[in-house]
């Protein structure tokens, strides 16, 4: 998950210093490893930025209790923290824990106020008639006595007012004695239960990022404000506990309960969110690499049947990467990875303890796809980058988040490209991030990277940040700069200031940056990318040479009511080749430039952005569209690959801008039916994806159903060839991802072979409870079967999913059962998404998006989350990251005037209740519907005639 960094906005959000060929510092990134040391142990100061962000609506009262940061009056040192989480209800059901804190601060202003975050914990009234106790331990500190506490639940805090005033430079020990329900709201201290061997299992675990810390004792819950923990958790026998640091256990005598007590080594100097403090009766598998050891915990059938042996493995290779690549060794330890049966976010870093949904973690070779290997491999990478970068290094505030995920994000490919070098990942990158993050950076609602800290208050507005823009389009630009400054300058940028933090390694020294050309400094560059939203399309005349830039806009007629201090204008870093041959970089540094060598005549052509490694599309003059699409149909395809879905991607989005004729765009799928590359396939598909939304419930489906099926065709037998009748799974990564690609939309267009061939493998399946389909497979197959059938395969599906003990098979079925063209199955899917009997609370949005993706559930999703939104608020969506999914997700579809009305009305409707982490999502999906409406009246009748002419046999 996410973080950011200490940041002076004064060397502003990319330092450098360029001068005789040499660099001193490179970008965020890497300046904050030298300003770390240094305020290691003091607050930073706060910088500015810019944002997209509506003001934050404050308290009516200017009391610092009624605000949502902390005053700077405190600074925290350590604190002790003892919590005892009971494993079984009490006699009103509930689950709680007990605990009490103590932790010891410097008065860093003076102040007669003690304000320290606590939210939904029961405080206990102690001795002296409060709820806390002030030590003093300075020796010339005055002893000062509390006057009065009180809980303020808007802005979670526990309120000391003080008879006299704390001073400057004076230590005080806080102590609290709370109880807090160890609920199953996936957020803070809470409980994730389980089946095994039909017995019920809790387990009590952590997510403490962005706020939760306060969920579980009282604490100064800011990433700036770093402390070391001593953490002791109580315990029944059978458990384990586990925390960030290393843990020795004994028994102890609690009143007349015999538990465990263990006791964890201190912490390293760290932030609250990223605790984590975890009780179960799990097994683990081990390895010690170089002095560190790696422990995979899980379920113990888990274990046992040899699930979590892929991640110890490839934790090892993706380790020394990092090692490597940040030229520091692994700051603690043990670094310890546990798969948990409920959690809401995909993984998080804690600082020695990771903790990870269970697809994300465990893999069993006949259960899992190569999708689940995948998703594995580049999680691991992820979080043990934030290692470094965001647990040594940490955000001073939430409003820079983009640096840490973005960071993560973008080197999770290198490490798992390290780990899996076959698999050629890197290139993943374009369709997973760039491509993504583009639909929604192309929305007037789009918001830049960095926002200001002022614009960045309440919880909802912090959990807000977990989007598309922190994680991919923050990977996205940090990619292209690595690559206009070369890896090695980027990587070495990050080693000089790694060591530099490091004193026993403290190199110092500039990093060559000759041969770089830049235009400027990397500061002026990237502060384009980084401080105003949205991204450029480039347009180039290849008749003249000219270039021009300008904001791209998926609706051109969208209004972008947020001022950007560049006009919307980039410092564009293009790379472009002359048919085929690559050519000298250039820099857009101007809305036009007309004195540019992108030239060319006869039967040359042009292509940019090479690799797709710059964050923008690229338009071209007609003559020159035309001279790709005969390259595209070129048996040699001169054309990368990677191109070739840049290509497709951006005629499709160019079309829905009203750029470029929407009947361009569908001629960059002309070729498709020679293609057997999967980048290009999936650019293809998830554009075409587009087209059903919009078409699926109009007579345009039709001829697009014929057209689709006729270019797949090819596909389909190409792989029914290599793989002898479906007999063989394809050798290479890509190969095998499309060939889910092949079957999936010869079955979704009709093709009868495939649909014969899905039928007749599911039919197996239940006729003898013997599953032959490879995992690969099992999500297309399952879905072509179900959706062709009725009651009894989804009744049948709906028992293997109930009973399924391997996470990654129950999620292929769980998003199957949605595939159903039933009515009533899909309606009683989506009651059950709000039972945590029958689908877990961290699946629950997920599912219902999935139901929405279906057209015939389109409607049922919509109206189930209109006439429910209270309750899925209440119970989803308080810290939900993926809130924002659900609102896009059932939104997605709307197209018509009549469901525009609907969404306004459902945002007026639901105002008091709030939208939380998807406020920014109800805007998108008003200005995307919008959008809808428009590209629909002007492009039906085209889209109609063009499908009807290029489904013929003989067409084109």
């Amino acid at each position: 998950m996410g973080k950011g960094f200490f940041i002076s906005k004064s060397v502003g959000v990319v330092g450098i210093i360029l001068g005789a060929g040499a660099l001193a510092t490179i970008i965020a990134l890497s300046v904050v490893y030298s300003q770390e040391k240094a305020k290691n142990n003091q607050v930073s100061p706060t910088d500015g930025g810019t944002t997209s962000k509506p003001p934050v609506t404050t308290a009516p009262s200017n009391e610092p209790w009624d605000k949502y940061r902390l005053p700077k009056t405190l600074v925290p040192h350590h604190y002790n923290v003892t919590l005892w989480p009971r494993l079984t209800p009490d006699p009103t059901g509930l689950f709680i824990f007990t605990g009490d804190s103590t932790v010891e601060f410097e008065v860093a202003e003076d102040t007669d106020l003690i304000l320290i975050h606590s939210n939904k914990l029961n405080h206990t009234t102690l001795e002296n008639g409060h709820l806390a106790k002030l030590t003093s331990i300075s020796s010339r500190a005055e002893a000062i006595s509390i006057k009065s506490t009180r809980l303020q639940t808007t802005t979670q805090y526990l309120v000391i007012q003080l008879d006299g005033k704390l001073k400057r430079g004076q230590r005080y020990h806080l102590y609290t004695k709370f109880t807090g329900e160890l609920a199953d709201d996936l957020g803070g201290f809470y409980r994730s239960e389980y089946m095994e061997n039909g017995v019920k299992k809790v387990v009590a675990t952590t997510q403490m990022q962005p706020t939760d810390a306060r969920k579980a004792f009282p604490c100064f819950d800011e990433p700036a404000m770093k402390a070391i923990f001593h953490i002791t958790l109580l315990h029944d026998h059978g458990t384990v506990a586990l925390s960030n640091s290393e843990e020795k256990g004994f028994n102890v005598t609690m009143g007349d309960q015999h538990v465990l007590k263990t006791v964890f080594k201190p912490t390293e100097k760290m932030s609250t969110y990223l605790l984590a403090f975890i009780v179960s009766d799990f097994a683990y598998i081990n390895n010690t690499i170089d002095g560190v050891l790696i422990r995979i915990f899980a379920r113990k059938p888990a274990i046992d049947a040899g699930q979590g042996a892929y991640a110890l493995n490839t934790t090892g290779p993706i380790l020394k990467f990092f090692e490597n690549y940040y030229n520091s060794s692994y700051p603690l330890p043990k670094s310890d990875q546990i798969a948990l049966p409920d959690f809401n976010a995909g993984a998080m870093e804690n600082w020695g303890l990771i903790t990870y949904r269970e697809t994300a973690l465990l893999y069993d070779e006949e259960f899992s796809s190569n999708s689940n290997k995948e998703r594995i491999a580049t999680i691991i990478a992820h979080e043990l980058a934030h290692m470094w970068f965001g647990n040594l290094v940490t955000l001073r505030w939430w409003n820079d988040l983009w640096l840490n995920e973005g960071f993560a994000s973008y080197v999770e490919y290198l490490g798992a490209d390290h780990a899996e070098p076959a698999w050629n990942l890197k290139e993943l990158i374009v369709l997973n991030d760039v491509h993504r993050v583009f639909a929604v950076d192309a929305l007037a609602s789009s918001h830049p990277l960095s926002s200001k800290e002022e614009d960045i208050q309440r919880p909802a507005q912090i959990s807000e940040l977990f989007d598309a823009i922190s994680y991919s389009k923050g990977a996205s630009v940090l990619r292209m700069l690595s690559d206009f400054l070369t890896e090695e300058v980027f990587t070495m940028g990050l080693r000089v200031r790694t060591s530099q933090y490091l004193p026993e390694e403290s190199q110092g020294g500039a990093v060559d940056a000759s041969g770089t050309n830049l235009p400027t400094n990397v500061n002026n560059i990237m502060n384009t990318w980084v401080l105003q939203m949205g991204f450029p399309v480039v347009t180039i005349d290849t008749t003249t040479g000219n270039l021009s830039q300008k904001h791209f806009l998926l609706d051109p007629d969208s209004e972008v009511t947020v001022p950007s201090p560049y006009n919307y204008e980039w410092i564009v870093p293009i790379t472009w080749w002359k048919t085929g041959v690559p050519q000298t970089p250039l820099w857009l540094e101007t809305k036009h430039d007309t004195k540019s060598t992108m030239n060319v005549s006869g039967d040359d052509w042009v292509l940019a952005n090479i690799n797709v490694v710059g964050y923008y599309r690229v338009n071209y003059d007609q003559g020159n569209w035309e001279k790709l699409l005969k390259a595209l149909n070129t048996n040699e395809r001169p054309i990368p690959i990677i191109n070739r879905a840049q290509l497709v991607d951006d005629a499709f989005n160019l079309a829905r801008a009203k750029i470029i004729p929407t009947v361009l765009a569908l001629n960059t799928t002309l070729y498709l039916n020679k293609e057997t590359a999967y980048l290009p396939w999936e650019s293809a598909l998830n554009n075409l994806d587009f087209f059903y939304l919009m078409f699926d419930r109009t007579e345009v489906y039709g001829p697009m159903q014929d057209y689709l099926r006729k270019q797949v065709t090819p596909l389909f037998n190409y792989y029914k060839r290599l793989t002898a009748d479906w007999s063989r799974v394809p050798h290479g990564h890509m190969d095998q991802y499309n060939e889910v690609n092949a079957i999936s939309l010869a079955c979704r267009t009709g093709l009868e072979e495939c649909q014969n061939l899905t039928k007749t493998w599911f039919k197996h399946w239940m006729d003898t409870n013997i599953n032959l389909i490879h995992p690969n497979l099992r999500s297309t197959v399952y879905c072509s079967a179900i959706a062709a059938g009725g009651a009894p395969e989804w009744e049948f599906a709906w028992s293997h999913f109930k009973n399924a003990t391997i996470a990654s098979e129950a999620d292929k079925l769980r998003y199957a059962l949605s595939c159903t063209k039933q009515p009533w199955l899909l309606n009683r899917y989506l009651e059950y998404t709000l039972d945590p009997n029958e689908v877990r609370k961290q699946d629950a949005t997920s599912t219902i998006v999935y139901i929405a993706n279906n057209v015939i559930g389109q409607s049922l999703a919509w109206d189930f989350v209109r006439a429910r939104w209270s309750y899925i608020f209440t119970q989803y969506g308080g810290g939900s990251f993926s809130f924002s999914n659900l609102v896009n997700g059932v939104t997605e579809r709307f197209s018509t005037e009549f469901e525009l009305q609907q969404l306004k009305q459902f945002k007026a409707d639901n105002a008091e209740v709030g939208f939380g982490s998807g406020t920014l999502a109800v805007d998108q999906s008003i200005e995307r519907t919008i959008a809808n409406i428009k590209w629909i009246a002007e492009n039906k009748k085209n889209v109609l005639d063009w499908f009807q002419a290029a489904a013929k046999p003989n067409s084109y």
